[in-house]
């Protein structure tokens, strides 16, 4: 009994040891900083990098965390699937009681589920999105000085399953988060910090961590493979995509149009480069490369490399291209696509977050029962516009196969011709 007492006592000044050492090497004391517009600019600077809207709209998300709870939220439902050892419990994140619970796959009443499901939902989804979670209702924040750079406090004073907890995100120079250091009420040593640095890129378009390294002992917390993706809004782009003949246009060599009259392409899409011709100026326009851009007048090459000139034809044609093919671009990086309901039909409102010669702006599709736009609204804050309508109309089949269209009409009497549209 005596060999016993001693190994228990030894095992305990080890603890006591081990803990003081961790205490003392690590224990910070919370920073203060000042609240405001800095603060809450610096904020919203981290959820640009980190893509916040697409993750607002994201509608499927899936991850596991340290191999023992498994997750797969829908997201826009407000419901996640919460599973671990033989339990799962279909948690309503809204109305917790309305949950449904399992236990080896049998349906159960035992409510104390909810409660764990609903506790590690907190904390493991937490892991996952933490930083999308920085305007939460009862979140403050602070800007502070970290290593003589911004750094960001965020305070949880409600809500959670443990309110009162701070965390200081130390962010790169382009306001993505790389780690964080924690004052929590379950862990007694303040400052701990953790890795927000091994990220993936999913479907949807975020990234989420795929693990995190915590500062002490090398310990590490694995998220396992986490995915999200959008199947809903992905449906019925592919949709309008196969109606269009998208396949077809993926293969199209060159296309021929005009603008309203006003300037006329020649665009060889295979290798990118367009003839923009306008008054008695044609660019033949490099986008890739735009130093290799050439200008003619009155159809003679000139030594002059004017730079006004090349730009004003990039975005003629950045602009005149997209009247053209828009609905082709469906995929392109750096677009959010989300499932909307106009007089009572599924449109697509697609957000292009970058690129193009105004990144920002908005377009609702409406479309025909055959999934081809007839019509979109545009949202450009540039222009003041919110929900000008523009109708996509006389599609025409190509020589190489894809739909094209031939004109819009906005407005009362307004028209907007292509001209003689060719595919090939």
């Amino acid at each position: 009994m005596k060999k016993f007492l001693k190994i228990i006592g030894i095992l305990l000044l080890l603890i006591i040891g081990v803990f003081t050492f961790i205490y003392l090497k690590y224990n910070e004391t919370l920073p203060t900083g000042k609240q405001g517009e800095e603060a809450d600019a610096l904020a919203n600077k981290m959820l640009v990098a980190l893509q916040h809207e697409a993750f607002e709209n994201t509608e499927i998300i899936e991850w596991s965390f340290v191999g023992k709870h498994f997750y797969k939220w829908y997201k826009q439902e407000d419901k996640v699937e919460v599973s671990w050892g033989k339990n799962k419990v279909i948690l309503n994140t809204k109305n917790p009681n309305e949950s449904e619970i399992f236990v080896n796959g049998q349906k159960s009443d035992d409510k104390t589920l909810i409660e764990k499901a609903e506790a590690f939902f907190n904390n493991d989804s937490f892991w996952l999105i933490a930083p999308h979670k920085v305007f939460d209702n009862g979140v403050e924040r602070r800007i502070v000085k970290h290593n003589d750079k911004d750094a960001l406090l965020v305070t949880y004073t409600s809500g959670g399953t443990t309110p009162g907890d701070s965390y200081l995100w130390i962010l790169n120079d382009n306001g993505f988060p790389t780690h964080y250091k924690m004052w929590t009420q379950i862990i007694p040593v303040g400052g701990l910090g953790a890795s927000w640095s091994d990220w993936t890129t999913t479907e949807a378009g975020l990234q989420l961590p795929t693990k995190h390294k915590l500062d002490v002992l090398g310990l590490e917390i694995n998220m396992g493979t986490p995915k999200a993706s959008n199947p809903k809004s992905d449906g019925l782009a592919n949709k309008i995509l196969k109606a269009i003949k998208h396949d077809a246009y993926k293969t199209t060599n060159t296309l021929e149009w005009s603008f309203g009259g006003r300037r006329a392409y020649k665009w060889n899409k295979k290798e990118h480069i367009t003839e923009v011709t306008w008054d008695s100026t044609m660019v033949l326009l490099h986008p890739n490369n735009i130093e290799k851009s050439t200008i003619y007048f009155n159809g003679k090459l000139s030594d002059s490399k004017d730079k006004a000139i090349i730009k004003k034809a990039e975005d003629y044609f950045n602009n005149d291209s997209f009247w053209l093919v828009a609905p082709h671009k469906l995929f392109e990086p750096g677009i959010i696509r989300t499932v909307k309901e106009v007089d009572g039909k599924e449109a697509l409102l697609v957000k292009y977050t970058t690129g193009g010669t105004t990144p920002g702006d908005s377009y609702l599709w409406t479309l025909d029962e055959n999934y081809i736009p007839t019509s979109y609204k545009m949202y450009v804050p540039s222009m003041k516009m919110e929900g000008v309508p523009a109708t996509w109309e006389d599609w025409i089949t190509t020589e190489s196969g894809t739909l094209l269209p031939k004109m819009h009409r906005f407005g009362k009497n307004g028209e907007l011709s292509m001209g003689e549209v060719k595919g090939y």
